[in-house]
């Protein structure tokens, strides 16, 4: 099977250097902190920095409804010892944080000083189909030295973030992504409000640079663990990768699991006192899901995909598994004092670098506290919070029903809709005003498939034929396990051709993609064939 895989490049820093490099592009780099109470007034209309009263440096957090996002190539210090070249919007990874308010219409200027076309695309957020920043579906990508605005009203509050969707497979792998917040119209107050976007890097490029350079595992067999700096001796342990799944191989590439472009012991901490209301927003931003672990406290679960769960009930040593594309906002009160870590406890090989610390005044030379021991069960969203009144159910009359089947074509390295990759995968034809219901069936023997519905939010309705028994579940993103099944259905409200992919973006590039297209609709501009549109 083949895979794209992307290329981080990676550069190993003499330590006695790293501490004498200053470096623009990673000075916000960091974990962002906004305060509760700080969001409340934005002054002016134009773009402002609002930056955390902490000592330590952070990314930017821009704020108003006009807004400028340069792409442009930065170095990024994941640690001391690691630089990469990566591919930012405004120096950083992530970019910066747009903080606008439900209901205020918004102008991002997008200027393009990459040498590659780009494109943003608002990641759940239903904007107008020519705003999606699609590649060839509804518009042309930026040229290099070239400029385009978006605009579009924030109608709907949450949790969301934004990324190229030009060559994405590659282009957010190099760091172009960000953050946006849509402020609801009455917020419920917290102490800190705090955003980690969660993504993973190669210790070693060299693996992806044979990979794609010869499109065959066979080469890949030459590499083993010692490559992939996973201790093991290099002389006496080979590992056949020609044999693995891309959900086996991707772990073991991606070693390097990072929270706001820092890894390991530079991941830069939550900072609480002792009584504060602390909110979290959790985005993933890479290719692997991360189970994560809160000792120490009770959390609630108050959002996903930026949409609220009804009544969440607290949490205790479970863990919260986040997938690509996904967003989990919880809510804390920190009740007990000391230096705690929220970690991951997969099995992943680079687990142990993904470990937020989360401070309280007064203890900030204190030993972190954690627990890896015993086995924690994973928190199911589909039983979480309280039944309510929903949009839709399995039992209502529905315009269309479509059943899409997500495979893995081993023998053709691809992955795929109903046995066809696109751009041959069937379009789902609907009309303005149509109900739709979507069976979503992952018959890959291991992958993973997070599938994405642009322009649109879903209602998760069952899974394995089991209906939803807590929270009515609007989503934008869905997380598919091997065997799994899942209906959703939605409302055909926003007229466009809109992508449904899985975004795991090596599986969407290899073919898992497929759009939703409503009858009638005209496209607004012209595919420029110079431009090289690649809309995965």
């Amino acid at each position: 099977m083949t895979n794209n895989i992307p290329k981080k490049k990676r550069i190993a820093l003499p330590v006695i250097l790293s501490g004498a490099l200053v470096l623009s592009a990673c000075s916000n780099n960091t974990l962002n902190h906004t305060e509760g109470h700080d969001m409340s007034t934005t002054g002016s209309h134009e773009q402002q920095k609002h930056m955390s009263a902490s000592a330590d440096p952070k990314f930017e957090v821009l704020t108003g409804n006009t807004f400028t996002l340069t792409a442009k190539e930065s170095m990024l210090m994941l640690d001391n010892n690691t630089m990469k070249t990566a591919w930012t919007f405004n120096g950083t990874v992530p970019g910066p944080q747009l903080r606008v308010k439900q209901g205020e219409t918004i102008q991002v200027k997008l200027n393009n000083e990459l040498p590659e076309p780009v494109t943003i695309h608002w990641h759940g957020l239903p904007v107008p189909n020519h705003m999606d920043g699609i590649p060839g579906v509804t518009q042309n990508a930026v040229k290099p030295g070239e400029s385009f605005t978006y605009q579009f009203t924030v109608d709907v509050p949450g949790t969301y973030w934004y990324h190229s969707h030009q060559d994405s497979v590659n282009q957010v792998d190099k760091g172009l992504y960000g953050s946006i917040v849509v402020e609801p119209k009455e917020s419920r107050p917290v102490d800190h409000d705090y955003t980690i976007v969660l993504d993973e890097w190669m210790e070693d490029d060299s693996m992806a640079e044979m990979h794609n350079s010869t499109h065959s595992n066979a080469d890949m067999s030459k590499m083993n663990h010692g490559h992939m700096n996973h201790g093991t001796d290099t002389n006496n342990t080979m590992m056949d990768m020609s044999k693995m799944s891309d959900a086996e191989m991707m772990p073991l590439m991606y070693t390097i699991f990072s929270a706001n472009g820092r890894t390991g012991a530079a991941i830069k901490p939550v900072s609480v006192k002792e009584g504060d209301k602390v909110r979290i927003r959790l985005i993933n931003a890479g290719y692997l899901s991360h189970k994560l672990h809160l000792p120490g406290h009770q959390f609630r679960i108050v959002s996903t995909d930026g949409q609220p769960i009804h009544n969440p009930p607290v949490i205790n040593e479970q863990l919260l598994n986040i997938a690509p594309g996904e967003r989990y906002d919880i809510e804390f009160v920190a009740n007990h004092p000391g230096k705690w870590l929220l970690d991951e406890h997969s099995t992943f090989p680079g687990a142990k670098s993904l470990a937020i610390p989360i401070v309280y005044e007064g203890f900030e030379h204190a030993s972190p506290q954690s627990d890896h021991a015993g086995e924690m069960p994973l928190v199911d969203i589909t039983k979480y919070g309280e039944a309510a009144k929903s949009i839709f159910s399995l039992d209502d009359k529905y315009d269309w029903q479509y059943t899409l089947e997500l495979g893995t074509d081993m023998k053709n390295g691809t992955f795929t809709i109903n046995g066809k990759a696109f751009p041959d995968t069937p379009p789902l034809d609907v009309k303005e005003g149509d109900l739709v219901k979507v069976k979503l069936v992952n018959k890959s023997p291991e992958d993973i498939h997070p599938m994405h519905l642009h322009g649109h939010f879903f209602q998760v309705l069952s899974k394995n034929g089991k209906p939803v028994s807590g929270s009515p579940l609007i989503k934008d993103t869905l997380n598919i396990l091997p065997g799994e099944e899942y209906v959703v259905a939605f409302k055909a409200d926003n007229p466009g051709h809109w992508m449904f992919h899985c975004h795991d973006l090596g599986h969407a590039s290899k073919g898992m993609v497929t759009e939703v297209k409503y009858d009638g609709f005209k496209l607004d501009f012209t595919v420029d064939p110079t431009v090289n549109n690649k809309p995965e």
